[in-house]
């Protein structure tokens, strides 16, 4: 495990240091994008569009509203008709996958990346990741927050302001801190 980059051990769950030079590259070079699709011309929607489809990993589909910010793009990953609103962040030390028709409402965060509990390796700066996918025709309202490793299942709603720290079932609302199922749909 010794001979594993940094960005090996980021992408395969186990602890790394993301102060690694080659990581910092990335975050800059996915900032540099990000900055850029911010600053696009409301009225080049293409431009706008390009840049995301440079900066993610996949992208079948995806409108988004500017400011949007994510850790580095090629962990990201959407299917047909993504849909997010304006403040959109995704910390994607792990993979982050998006179903079909997918809509997220202003000011979500959405994060791959966690800290140890111990003390010493936290101080240290070592971080470990944990990939979130998120199901089809999934809706997150205004201002909720998907925490490392966290699955949520075909259908589901989060109600703004949640926070989801455990998988959500397919066909359910949950809400609530941390999020819990509140009803299941039909």
């Amino acid at each position: 495990m010794n001979d594993l980059t940094e960005k090996q051990k980021m992408l395969q769950g186990l602890e790394y240091f993301p102060s690694d030079k080659a990581l910092q590259q990335d975050r800059a070079n996915a900032k540099r994008l990000c900055q850029q699709f911010n600053q696009s011309d409301i009225d080049d929607r293409r431009g706008s569009r390009k840049v995301i489809k440079a900066l993610f990993g996949h992208c079948a589909g995806a409108w988004i509203e500017p400011n949007f910010y994510c850790d580095y793009g090629y962990n990201i990953t959407t299917g047909k008709n993504f849909y997010a609103n304006h403040g959109l962040v995704i910390l994607d030390a792990a993979p982050v996958t998006f179903g079909d028709d997918v809509m997220l409402a202003p000011g979500v965060l959405i994060s791959t990346a966690t800290h140890p509990l111990d003390a010493v390796k936290r101080n240290k700066g070592i971080e470990t990741a944990k990939a979130i996918n998120i199901g089809n025709s999934v809706w997150i309202g205004m201002g909720a927050k998907i925490l490392e490793g966290v699955n949520i299942g075909d259908n589901a709603v989060i109600a703004a302001g949640a926070v989801v720290n455990k998988d959500v079932p397919a066909n359910t609302l949950v809400a609530g801190v941390p999020a819990k199922v509140i009803k299941h749909l039909n």
